[in-house]
């Protein structure tokens, strides 16, 4: 039977994955929405059914997440506990001022925080590890600019001679198609940071001898990611679709699948990409596109600017958290 720290740590990730799930609903349904492809009824029901599918499919971005910045046995449930409270808390300050920042970078911040604040140092930390996931997690959005970019411009050369207002009609019904993909992408990766969260919880008290993910682990977080999705995130979906660049449906079909793309890409390698951070650069590099005025940068710069503070800040809030449920612990 799970001791009561333990069961704490399952419920407070099963939390972080649910706000995970509305606050990075956006990711997946914000050019759809935007561009009037779908109705925002159906593209959350549509995002959270995927959202659920992907996060089934498989846990090599679990074991990243779960081994890869502190050993499951040099932590605490203390620890995992108090990370949890600094990323959920970030997360919903972000969410409820609008700007789409990485619950990625907000766990893994959190986990940091917390860690060093138990160890009273920084040897605690996985410096390998920590070095693979940040250059993921760095390198990812500069990507999706060059993926969203360039697919953007192929699609104006391929369809230079098409009727506007035709080859708009065609890509609305992409569209449909891309966002599915994207939904069901953002499923496969993020959903599985909780996974990798909860298992090193389980390794850390004793209840399993390896780092494999129970299906229940699973399960439970596929379950509240899609809760999470279908309760919408949208106020970043408002900045997400409608305020970085005017979107068309041929624009929103090239941001959402090239962002798919390299997403689907980093979970087949086990590493943890931001998805947000993707898709934000993905639709950044379609506006670019066209010309540089076209992206309204001034809005870009306050979301490059969350992404940079996201880490540090979790990780005091981590550390702040640790502190302050220590003495109960």
């Amino acid at each position: 039977m799970l001791r009561l720290h333990t069961i704490a740590v399952v419920v407070a990730a099963v939390i972080f994955d649910f706000i995970n799930g509305f606050h990075d609903t956006a990711n997946a349904i914000a050019t759809s929405v935007s561009t009037r492809v779908l109705t925002p009824m159906r593209a959350v029901v549509m995002a959270a059914v995927l959202n659920f599918v992907g996060a089934l499919i498989s846990t090599k971005v679990a074991k990243t997440v779960g081994e890869g910045i502190v050993a499951p046995g040099a932590v605490t449930q203390t620890v995992i506990l108090a990370a949890l409270f600094g990323a959920i808390a970030w997360n919903l300050i972000t969410w409820y001022r609008g700007i789409p920042s990485s619950s990625s970078h907000a766990l893994v911040g959190g986990l940091i925080g917390a860690a060093v604040a138990y160890h009273g140092g920084f040897d605690i930390l996985n410096v390998s590890g920590l070095v693979y996931i940040f250059s993921s997690l760095l390198i990812s959005p500069v990507i999706g600019f060059v993926f969203g970019l360039t697919l953007m411009v192929a699609l104006y050369w391929t369809f230079r001679s098409a009727v506007p207002a035709r080859l708009n009609g065609h890509f609305r019904r992409l569209q449909l198609l891309s966002a599915a993909f994207m939904a069901f992408s953002h499923g496969t990766n993020d959903a599985q940071k909780s996974m990798g969260i909860i298992t090193m919880a389980l390794v850390t008290g004793g209840y399993l001898g390896s780092f494999d993910v129970p299906w229940w682990v699973k399960l439970a977080c596929a379950v509240a990611m899609g809760l999470g999705t279908a309760f919408g995130g949208w106020k970043i979906i408002h900045t997400m679709g409608m305020r970085i660049i005017r979107l068309q449906p041929i624009h929103g079909f090239a941001a959402e699948t090239s962002s798919a793309l390299v997403i689907q890409t980093a979970s087949h390698f086990g590493l943890p990409v931001s998805t947000t951070h993707v898709i934000s650069s993905a639709i950044m590099g379609v506006g670019a596109s066209k010309r540089l005025s076209a992206v309204r940068w001034g809005v870009a710069g306050n979301i490059i600017f969350a992404w940079v503070v996201t880490p540090p800040v979790s990780a005091v809030l981590g550390a702040l958290a640790y502190y302050a449920i220590r003495p109960w612990a």
